[in-house]
């Protein structure tokens, strides 16, 4: 091996290092400036709570946002600022097909509980942050029945509603 490749892999490994070691640096940032990012004051907004008659979840959603049309099975809503349409809040339930007709017997998915709710529900949030769009959505389940809860914004606008979204989210309820 030439002086020249050993200088070259030492120099790629060195960059190698950095880089990462710089990553990390980054990653820590950005948790750090998350934490002092200052927290979200619910009193400071005047709430109105959705009821939904045919599966009985309710969640507080802000007083000035507007109901889109609901569907006409009335398995949900959604919720739209006054002053954008590209920020919502949605959500939705519905009865689940029985284990052996919706999968595979051989095939057995688990997903744990990542997330409990102010009721103490538990259940699993999934935050997608994408290109354009990022959501945060809550999935609940209570017997047959599944429960969601979804908050979504442009993704340059997300965490302008993150907290907002993490607050209506702890807030949901499902019957007892």
């Amino acid at each position: 091996m030439s002086t020249a490749t050993v200088k070259t892999c030492s120099l790629r490994r060195k960059i190698s290092r950095n880089t990462h070691s710089f990553g990390r640096a980054i990653a820590l940032f950005i948790m750090l400036w998350g934490c002092s990012a200052p927290s979200f004051n619910s009193s400071s907004l005047t709430w109105k709570t959705y009821s939904n008659s045919r599966y009985n979840f309710e969640f507080p959603y802000p007083s000035n946002w507007t109901a889109l049309p609901p569907p006409d099975n009335d398995d949900g809503v959604a919720f739209i600022p006054p002053q954008t349409s590209s920020v919502e809040i949605r959500s939705w339930a519905g009865n689940r097909l029985a284990d052996s007709i919706s999968q595979n017997p051989e095939a057995k998915i688990t997903v744990n509980p990542n997330f409990k709710t102010a009721q103490g529900v538990s259940g699993v949030m999934v935050v997608e942050v994408g290109p354009q769009v990022s959501s945060m959505t809550l999935t609940l389940t209570q017997g047959q029945v599944k429960y969601y809860w979804q908050g979504r914004s442009q993704s340059q606008k997300f965490s302008d509603y993150y907290r907002l979204f993490s607050y209506i989210a702890y807030q949901y309820k499902i019957p007892n």
